[in-house]
């Protein structure tokens, strides 16, 4: 009976998914999208030696170079357009809603609605320029001096050099960059899911299988031990599994309204408030790794002083500092993301204008305060989680000695935006198919009480 039900279920579901013509047009237009996106991360900047480049490839150092690979589809080892990503728009994204706080002029703006909203996002578009265009600038400047031997000759990254070179690439990488967010954008618009979170994820799948084929061939070859690639797989799953527990688990507040119970002469159903015990998602892992990237960058702009050789050498991922600032990172964002998402004051206002109010709490100022509690020890645990998952493959290459590519592929901040993408795709689909069926039965119903009247 059950197996019945699940498999009636399913075709309720595709019958839903092959009348919406909407939805088809969505989901379409995603592979469209992502397929620009696939062929622009093989495009390489001009000036480039390509077997210099893969001598220097073949040799992954679990850098944060290799985290910003893996976050833009391996655009960054194959140097093309697409090498920044849309980590530089992350980046403005953040130092503006941060000079909101700083700056009244932009907090009241933030208050205008809609077209205070399109300021700012107009404001960080010019900001994701003026980032791109450094970052660029910056790793044009690391490559220039890189090199790799090549039987017993030392050959250059970098056929041509100089300052052309540097602007020229900088500029490719900035419109590269330009073209993602834009495309980001259009998939949050005429697609399904968060735009950039879609490209990130995507830039992720398309770097498993590879990774997956490495550690393989490693355990085949003996250079892996066989129970230590299980192992990690077992790794893998289990967080796999905490990672769709965690981003489904709710804290839910119970909410009374005295005047519905009232109107509906007796007692009513319990509602409730759903607090997300991961309020944030996968963005305050994007935008750490974010932060670090841009710490990166300026160590790349001099890459021989002392202070940045130094540098390098403290925020590179398994060394203690990394992890200790990664971990910080992760939990400052953890809360301000919660802090500039979920205001308590207005939560507890509108419910005080609904009639609504916490069993035992006082509406008004002490439901706020009540809010503000349970929201920072749910964030508390949230940011635990957080860092617990995205430090996963430092002690997974520490430990197994494994490739670092795979490491970050199969552990940590990847899976999690893995699997958190894929529940909100999920979800989004889900949310059409219900608009559509309510869509269908309100045409059936219209059409008879037209049969009726006609009658």
């Amino acid at each position: 009976m059950a197996n019945t039900a699940s498999m009636n279920g399913r075709a309720d579901v595709a019958g839903l998914l092959a009348k919406s013509s909407e939805l088809q047009k969505r989901i379409l237009f995603v592979l469209g999208a992502l397929i620009v996106f696939r062929l622009g991360t093989h495009i390489p900047v001009p000036g480039v030696d390509a077997l210099t480049l893969s001598q220097i490839n073949s040799n992954p150092t679990g850098g944060l170079m290799d985290l910003l690979n893996m976050f833009t589809g391996g655009a960054m080892n194959r140097m093309a357009v697409f090498s920044l990503g849309v980590m530089p728009y992350i980046t403005a994204s953040i130092i503006m809603q941060l000079m909101t706080f700083a700056y009244p002029a932009l907090s009241e703006l933030k208050k205008e609605g809609e077209m205070g909203q399109r300021k700012i996002t107009q404001y960080t578009r010019y900001l994701t320029i003026l980032i791109s265009f450094g970052q660029g600038y910056a790793y044009a400047n690391g490559w220039e001096m890189q090199t790799a031997t090549i039987g017993s000759e030392t050959v250059n990254l970098i056929v041509t050099g100089g300052v052309m070179f540097k602007l020229q690439t900088a500029f490719t990488l900035m419109t590269g960059t330009m073209f993602l967010m834009w495309l980001g954008e259009q998939i949050s618009a005429r697609g399904i899911g968060q735009g950039v979170s879609v490209l990130i994820f995507a830039g992720i799948i398309a770097e498993l299988p590879a990774a997956i084929y490495q550690t393989i061939e490693q355990m085949r070859v003996g250079a892996l031990a066989g129970y230590i690639g299980l192992s990690v797989l077992a790794i893998a799953l289990i967080t796999i599994f905490a990672v769709v527990f965690v981003e489904t688990a709710r804290r839910r507040v119970l909410v009374q309204y005295p005047k519905r119970n009232a109107m509906a002469g007796g007692q009513a159903d319990a509602s409730y408030m759903p607090l997300k015990v991961n309020a944030g998602g996968v963005m305050p892992a994007i935008f750490a790794s974010s932060v670090l990237v841009g710490l990166m960058t300026l160590i790349n702009l001099y890459p021989n002083a002392p202070l940045a050789q130094t540098v390098a050498g403290w925020v590179t991922p398994g060394q203690p500092v990394y992890m200790v600032v990664f971990s910080a990172l992760l939990a400052v964002l953890t809360f301000w993301w919660v802090a500039i998402t979920f205001n308590t004051k207005d939560a507890a206002d509108n419910l005080k204008k609904q009639n609504g109010f916490v069993p035992g709490i006082r509406p008004g100022t002490a439901t706020a305060e009540y809010f503000d509690y349970v929201t920072k020890r749910i964030t508390f645990v949230g940011a635990l989680y957080l860092i617990v998952i995205c430090n996963l493959p430092q002690v997974i290459i520490n430990q197994f000695n494994i490739p670092a590519n795979a490491a970050y592929l199969m552990g940590g901040t990847s899976l999690l935006i893995i699997v958190s993408v894929t529940i909100d795709l999920v979800e989004k689909i889900q949310e059409h198919l219900i608009a559509q069926r309510y869509q269908s039965m309100m045409k059936k119903s219209k059409f008879r009480r037209n049969t009726k009247v006609a009658r």
